[in-house]
């Protein structure tokens, strides 16, 4: 009887998990609303104060997404103030939409990575997460590996999509 081998794991596949790199910290949103008179005024004297005794530290090592959940037309200092209060707990502060954070997470992250583990390598960029990682983040991925790779599939060795091959046409 013929012995099985396991091909893929003798190849020279290299599995770029975007799981991997997934905030470990807590998310948290904070939401300018919860300071404004209905939810819409913002009185300068009244939201300072208010700032000024809210507690902080409940936010120590999140990651937090200022935003206003309504349609309050806010002045351009009101969501710095608040993040001069979370920069001394958060570990990271956006600005932006909940779900704008784990973008503009992986974006930084992304950007920061080393890739030259990947060169002239065929990458499967690994699909079917279990954890919320954004469309936004495989986007970013595949533009930074492209410039690194010989080929790029996605989803899983055993039923990957190719994405992209490096011509080999020489001038």
């Amino acid at each position: 009887m013929d012995e099985i081998v396991n091909r893929v794991a003798q190849s020279a596949l290299m599995v770029f998990d975007l799981e991997d790199y997934y905030p470990k910290q807590v998310k948290s949103g904070v939401d300018i609303a919860q300071w404004l008179e209905e939810g819409f005024l913002l009185k300068e004297k009244d939201f300072r104060e208010a700032l000024k005794n809210h507690d902080w530290t409940q936010y120590h090592d999140h990651l937090c997404a200022v935003y206003c959940s309504t349609d309050a037309i806010l002045p351009a200092w009101a969501p710095i103030l608040v993040s001069s209060y979370l920069a001394s707990e958060a570990y990271w502060v956006v600005l932006g939409s909940p779900e704008t954070l784990d973008t503009q997470y992986y974006q930084n992250i992304l950007e920061h990575l080393d890739y030259s583990s990947y060169t002239d390598k065929p990458v499967i960029l690994k699909g079917c997460s279990k954890k919320p990682v954004p469309d936004s983040a495989y986007v970013a991925a595949i533009q930074k590996l492209q410039k690194v790779a010989k080929s790029i599939m996605y989803g899983e060795a055993c039923s990957a999509v190719p994405l992209f091959k490096k011509s080999t046409t020489k001038l």
